[in-house]
């Protein structure tokens, strides 16, 4: 489901529903608006770094988890509470709740089940299809589907009926049914086969021939790969039968060619975002209002699913009116996009109206309810010319456990496998990837999206090349490594700067590498010393990306900057602010996230589906001045600096040329016909004051007084979308024309109100660039050094080193600090995270922090990390996204020092110390 806004206003509309989607910064009570403003009214502020770090740390900044009803101006003062009733069991039918018993604990003020949603005309958006709630006399789908939510008036009584559902045994079950089986989620195979030259068309592409799936399948869901003969699925036999020649050349290489097989597995395991899944509903009856506080990376999708959710409802639980506020977010890692957790929100408040009702997930309830990473199972074959050392072919089969829920799955699959070369030049690849049900708990987005897994895998596998051809680890990554304009996957070349060889060249020079063989002779008694290095790359955008931004400057030259992309640790607000500053030449006073509802005089619309419209569909849309592909999409890290701040980026620039300059041109007296005016690209900012070569330097106060006494441009808006390119329209502003980066604009005047300017023209990404896949990366090397305790096996990593390259650094600090996050994630996941997938895993409602082991300080080289940060090769060199592949190379790095150090190589995720221990006794 990818909402649009017109679609939403159609459904609202239909559905007698009016929606307001609100940062929590609308709030009526100032105190309340400093908190939820960045960087804050009246809150100090760093001159550097993030504009909300010492709201951060001070604890002014406030996020969902906090806010209770007394918190919110109009609002009753007390708050109820919920609680969710999880299956641990989905193999057996379910009965119902043991309600007296549980009520001699305490009895739930209202009880609210399948059979109550169905009652009331709830409907499911199609992205969470199936049962909110499992209903009576059915087996659950999977193990932590919800069975009931428990609402108490008194905190207390929901207290005791929390720990004892956590402790003790209130479900019926009846008869053994066995796991529900459920249809895979998705299944493509991606083949390629380069023609004879570089520079000529392949042989075959997934950009050329379009995306492939198989036509047939196992009872089980598993794909039939092989091409059958049969005119079903013809698209797909053409791939297949490319692929499988792929595979026959493998299997029977000649004497020069050296082919390893590898077979890798990667487990499951939890984002554990500091502040788990919570929000608050308060519906009033009498005005037929709801009010809802949320945290989480999609407000309007979530607006949209809940407006969706009710819109047949009954009279007693259809709202006149929904107002959706949003709270910053205490982490998300994927895990908090489009996630359910906001329907059952919207549920609590309804059945208990008048009364505001919080749901919030403690961590026994994140854990056994909350998306996780997808386990994967992967078989690989790699082919190399022993001679040269070139790889000559790769084939990959993956089989991905998507748990109850198909959330992401699908998607999951499709850009593990695209990016299961890593950062290779491969001429003839082939991969099939399949997400399938499981009764395990719903995997979705996570950090690294699937190529962290593939990325592992080929990583480890490439060391391994290395070592039996022999020939060194980072010399042949500089044979095999895809150049500039090199294919990828899906046949098309990145359309970014690739610096592979700066960061083998670094990784190259650095000590950890230069002095590796030294160091492992010098190891101490009783210890093993290793190295290892791995490269990786990793794909950011989704195909159809968007961007809301707005710039307003008032006369006193304060400026506020509001932006739809949310706030969840990422540094967006700072990365707005700084890339607004430079148009502006100040770091703005106020901030806004995630204001869906800011940009209302665009008027924008939507129809259809931006990731699978056809060109004539987009074509005649497109004659709309109004209409754009997709209105506003999800953020996540990776995605920030490079789509989240390109519209406001877009609109300063625009206030800045039509605005401030013709401001600034005005109190140095040039006239409009002298050649000077036409030099605003030449002018710069510096400490507040724009400077142009030969006249006098003017403060942005002094320029903003100015502009609103002229009853200039002092304020604009814009809307971007991408499909691996910006659109581009062009606009008529101050009897000009100018193109921009964005597809839609309006301005203010003085203190005037918003008017669009309709576009004159437009240029949308063509519609068959979703063939593509991926277009944009960027690149991390890892380098590390570890010692092993011969004893006990236990890991301590004495040195690492990161360098990577993510265009223009926005914010460097924030950078950095995701480089550091990033590595301690990536030691978690390799050496120490681990989730069951099934009835002793997270679905039976007692995993906590006590037995789920993550990385602490003493971990990780926590005076020893050194984060190299590759400086744009161009200052016009946009910012890239970059959270994601800085914890990537991590894993791959660490199995191969493992290797190095201990001459065996794992093949399955974590290698803890108890395995480490196993292989050298």
């Amino acid at each position: 489901m990818r909402p649009s806004r017109r679609d939403f206003v159609k459904l609202m509309m239909a559905s007698g529903i009016a929606v307001a989607v609100t940062p929590m910064a609308r709030a009526d009570a100032p105190s309340f608006a400093s908190r939820e403003t960045l960087p804050g009214r009246g809150v100090a502020r760093p001159r550097l770094g993030r504009v909300d770090g010492v709201a951060k740390v001070t604890g002014a900044k406030l996020y969902a988890s906090d806010f209770r009803a007394a918190d919110m101006p109009g609002w009753p003062s007390e708050t109820a509470h919920a609680l969710f009733v999880r299956s641990p069991d989905a193999s057996h039918i379910y009965e119902g709740i043991d309600l007296d018993r549980l009520s001699l604990i305490a009895k739930p003020t209202v009880v609210v089940t399948a059979e109550d949603v169905a009652r009331i005309g709830a409907r499911v958006p199609e992205f969470y299809a199936g049962d909110l709630f499992c209903p009576v006399g059915k087996t659950p789908f999977f193990l932590g589907q919800p069975l009931a939510l428990l609402i108490f008036a008194s905190f207390d009584d929901f207290d005791r009926v929390r720990v004892a559902l956590r402790d003790g045994n209130y479900l019926k079950f009846g008869a053994e049914t066995g796991p529900t089986e459920g249809p895979n989620y998705g299944a493509f195979r991606f083949t390629r086969v380069a023609g004879p030259t570089p520079d000529g068309p392949d042989l075959y592409s997934p950009i050329q021939e379009g995306w492939v799936s198989p036509g047939f399948f196992e009872s089980t869901g598993r794909p039939i790969w092989k091409p059958l003969p049969v005119a079903k699925g013809g698209e797909y036999v053409k791939g297949a039968t490319f692929g499988d020649a792929i595979r026959a050349e493998l299997d029977a290489p000649d004497p020069e060619t050296l082919v390893i097989q590898q077979d890798f597995e990667t487990q499951s395991i939890d984002p554990v975002f500091l502040e788990p899944e919570c929000g608050l509903a308060w519906y009033d009856p009498a005005k037929r209002n709801l009010e809802l506080v949320l945290g989480v990376q999609s407000p309007f999708e979530a607006a949209s699913a809940i407006a969706f959710l009710l819109g047949e409802a009954d009279a007693d639980h259809k709202p006149a009116t929904i107002n959706a506020q949003f709270a910053y977010v205490g982490g998300g890692f994927g895990g908090k996009d489009h996630t359910p957790f906001s329907l059952y929100i919207a549920l609590a408040g309804l059945f208990l109206p008048g009364r505001p009702v919080r749901l919030a997930h403690d961590r026994f309830q994140q854990f056994q309810g909350g998306v996780k990473r997808h386990a994967f199972k992967m078989h690989s074959e790699i082919g190399v010319d022993r001679k040269s050392g070139l790889i000559t072919g790769f084939a990959a089969d993956h089989v991905l456990d998507g748990g109850g829920m198909a959330n992401y799955s699908a998607s999951v699959a499709v850009v593990g496998a695209t990016g299961a070369l890593g950062i290779y030049s491969i001429p003839k690849v082939d991969v099939t990837t399949v997400a399938l049900h499981s009764r395990g708990v719903t995997a979705g987005s996570m950090r690294g999206y699937g190529t962290l897994q593939t990325m592992t895998a080929i990583e480890v596998l490439v060391d391994e090349v290395c070592a039996a051809l022999p020939l060194d680890p980072i010399e042949f990554r500089r044979r095999n490594a895809l150049a500039t304009g090199g294919r990828t996957m899906t046949g098309n070349p990145y359309s970014v700067s690739v610096r592979t060889p700066e960061i083998l060249a670094k990784l190259e020079a650095h000590p950890i590498w230069r002095d590796r063989a030294m160091e492992k002779a010098a190891a101490k008694p009783g210890f093993l010393v290793g190295t290892g290095v791995a490269v990786c790359t990793k794909d950011y955008g989704t195909g159809a990306d968007c961007s809301l931004g707005r710039v307003e400057i008032d006369a006193e030259g304060r400026v506020s900057v509001h932006g739809d992309a949310v706030e969840m640790g990422n540094g967006i607000g700072t990365a707005i602010a700084n890339r607004v500053a430079a148009h502006l030449g100040v770091v703005a006073d106020r901030v806004g996230v995630s204001e869906i509802d800011a940009f209302d005089a665009l008027g924008l619309f939507t129809s259809g589906d931006a990731y699978s419209t056809t060109q004539a569909a987009q074509d005649e849309a497109a004659k709309n001045p109004r209409w754009v592909p997709a209105i506003s999409s999800a953020t996540s890290a990776s995605i920030g600096a490079h789509v989240g701040t390109q519209a406001a980026a877009e609109a300063a620039r625009v206030l800045f040329r039509f605005g401030l300059w013709p401001a600034a041109l005005a109190i140095w007296g040039i006239p409009q016909n002298d050649p000077r005016a036409k030099q605003w690209d030449e002018a710069f900012w510096q400490d507040g004051m724009l400077l142009m070569s030969g006249l006098s330097p003017l403060p942005l106060k002094a320029i903003a007084a100015k502009a609103h006494a002229m009853n200039g441009i002092t304020g604009t808006m814009a809307h971007a979308f991408s499909r691996w390119a910006w659109a581009q329209a062009t606009f008529t502003v101050g009897g000009e024309d100018v193109t921009a980066d964005i597809d839609a604009l309006a301005i203010r005047r003085g203190d005037g109100d918003f008017e669009p300017i309709e576009r004159s023209a437009v240029a949308f990404p063509p519609a068959d660039y979703n063939r593509i896949g991926t277009a944009f990366t960027s690149l991390c090397g890892t380098l590390v050094r570890i010692e092993i305790e011969r004893a006990t096996g236990i890991v301590r990593i004495a040195k690492a080193y990161s360098v990577l390259e993510c265009g223009e650094a926005l914010v460097p600090e924030v950078v950095r600090g995701q480089a550091q996050g990033g590595f301690a994630m990536g030691v978690g996941y390799a050496l120490l995270e681990t989730l069951p997938p099934f009835e002793d895993g997270p679905g039976n409602g007692q995993w906590n922090l006590g037995q789920y082991r993550l990385a602490r300080a003493s971990d990780l080289p926590v005076n020893d990390l050194e984060v190299e940060i590759l400086p744009p090769l161009s200052p016009k060199e946009p910012p890239k996204g970059m959270a994601e592949v800085v914890m990537i190379p991590v894993v791959p790095g660490l199995l191969n020092a493992i290797f190095d150090a201990t001459g065996h190589r794992f093949a399955a995720l974590p290698v803890t110390a108890a395995h480490i221990k196993g292989v050298l006794a």
